[in-house]
């Protein structure tokens, strides 16, 4: 009996210690150096200003005159080179383009990734940069996974005039549960994400039950493109399809079927581009550009499913 007692002692403190080491794991810096300038794009180094928090590194890109600018936001553990294709497809459009590494990624300075919460305080003083700079230019966000949360996680005083999200987090605990799950299991995950998400009040200050782009998004006051894969693990197509049910008119949603957690430009660059474009095309109120040294899209690929709110313009 006391052996068995032991035993079990001893099990709940070494899994309460792997827990605590997976978690400031997953909450680590990702600092780069970012040497390697693009050299096919006109590539501007810039640093912004963030009031009580470092300052974010990046790159902006100019576009056509009485063209709109987008921010783009990468995902976690990534830096503002995860962008580029993007950019460069932003770029053929005329669009100009801001990519920024967010705090505690990249050359950005921070001590903790925060899953959004420190992040938004970047995407707001990134948009109000945006603004100075352009400042008649109407101005929109594309964001992937933490990108993406920290867009709808911010105070709506960094208002954009189009927002697309990428595979975004419903809220934090079914986040740490869905990465637990692919590895070890549902059983597991019930066990273990708890004693995960605990740890973000102790670690950033910030409590789990506050890391819900579930509950923030009809705070966005913006029209919306909410883009998901069908075979994503990590976001489950059922939390991509809430946030758009939740969001505010107007909105979009598109699935891309055989996608996981994936850049989905890579994986469908055509129709990546047919649909992101043209909803900021539509949203932003101006007059398609042809893309420059790019072939026109060819017909939507078989299985891709795209929903429009019928508000929508």
């Amino acid at each position: 009996m006391l052996r068995a007692a032991l035993a079990g002692a001893l099990l709940v403190v070494v899994t309460a210690l792997a827990a605590w080491f997976v978690g400031g794991a997953l909450l680590a810096p990702c600092p780069a150096s970012i040497t390697d300038v693009p050299t096919d794009l006109a590539v501007e180094t810039v640093t912004l200003p963030v009031p009580d928090a470092p300052p974010l590194r990046g790159w902006w890109i100019a576009g056509a005159a009485g063209k709109p600018a987008v921010l783009l936001l990468h995902g976690i553990r990534a830096d503002r080179r995860a962008m580029l294709g993007r950019a460069r497809m932003l770029h053929r459009h005329g669009y100009a383009v801001l990519m920024v590494d967010l705090q505690a990624h990249g050359e950005s300075r921070g001590d903790a990734i925060t899953l959004g919460a420190r992040e938004s305080r970047g995407v707001v003083a990134a948009g109000q940069w945006m603004k100075r700079r352009v400042p008649r230019a109407r101005i929109a966000v594309i964001g992937v996974s933490l990108g993406g949360a920290s867009v709808v996680l911010s105070p709506q005083s960094g208002r954009f005039d189009a927002v697309v999200l990428e595979a975004v987090y419903s809220n934090a605990r079914q986040a740490v549960r869905n990465r637990i799950a692919m590895r070890l299991g549902d059983g597991m995950a019930g066990l273990l994400a708890p004693l995960l998400t605990l740890q973000t009040q102790w670690r950033i200050g910030v409590s789990a039950d506050d890391l819900s782009p579930l509950d923030r998004i009809r705070d966005l006051d913006a029209p919306v493109l909410v883009v998901a894969g069908g075979r994503d693990r990590h976001t489950l197509p059922a939390e991509s399809l809430a946030l758009f049910e939740r969001a505010r008119g107007p909105k979009e949603f598109w699935l891309l079927p055989d996608a996981a957690h994936v850049d989905f430009l890579a994986h469908a660059p055509d129709a990546y581009e047919r649909h992101v474009v043209g909803f900021l095309d539509r949203q932003l109120s101006v007059s398609p550009l042809r893309p420059t040294a790019h072939p026109d899209s060819p017909a939507p690929p078989s299985g891709s499913a795209s929903r429009r709110d019928p508000r929508t313009p």
